[in-house]
């Protein structure tokens, strides 16, 4: 077994690799990976000691090949300049962890279709009416992310695991 980077440690894609490794052993290595990959060595090896960013088409090979969809959402969220603004990071979780958080958020939602109705009623925003508004979309954010979290782990446990592994 391969000693652990440490410079790479924290690195979301140097993280996924190691965790496929376990389930295919040429992904222990950045040698194997960039040949399972068709990414040059190096190349890999500066994207999980983040100092290059990868393309886009490399993170979602990545992603499939180590069957870690959250690499994408990491990308999006962390990475591309537009995503940073737009997308909300989400993690991939356990299920039981999951559904407490979805149960959460849905029943935030609850008070969110009064509330835009009062808000929207009259047409105009007060600066009452702006302080709930705000409350609003943090709720619907939470609601986001929840989702994105579960799409992640929908992505990675039912399919049936890798198709490289």
């Amino acid at each position: 077994m391969p000693k652990q980077a440490t410079k790479a440690a924290d690195n979301a894609f140097y993280k996924a690799r190691i965790a496929a490794s376990k389930c295919n052993d040429r992904l222990a290595s950045r040698e194997g990976a960039s040949e399972e990959l068709g990414i040059d060595r190096t190349r890999l090896a500066r994207i999980e000691l983040g100092s290059l960013n990868p393309y886009p088409e490399e993170v979602l090979l990545m992603a499939d090949y180590y069957d870690a969809p959250e690499l994408a959402n990491h990308y999006c969220s962390q990475i591309c300049p537009l995503g940073r603004k737009t997308v909300p990071p989400a993690e991939a979780r356990s299920i039981d962890r999951l559904t407490i958080r979805i149960i959460s958020a849905l029943g935030e939602a609850d008070g969110i279709t009064e509330a835009i109705l009062d808000i929207a009623e009259d047409g105009i925003i007060t600066p009452d009416e702006n302080e709930r508004l705000q409350q609003v979309i943090k709720a619907l954010e939470r609601i986001e992310v929840t989702a994105q979290e579960m799409k992640i782990w929908a992505r990675k446990n039912l399919k049936g695991g890798s198709k490289h592994g």
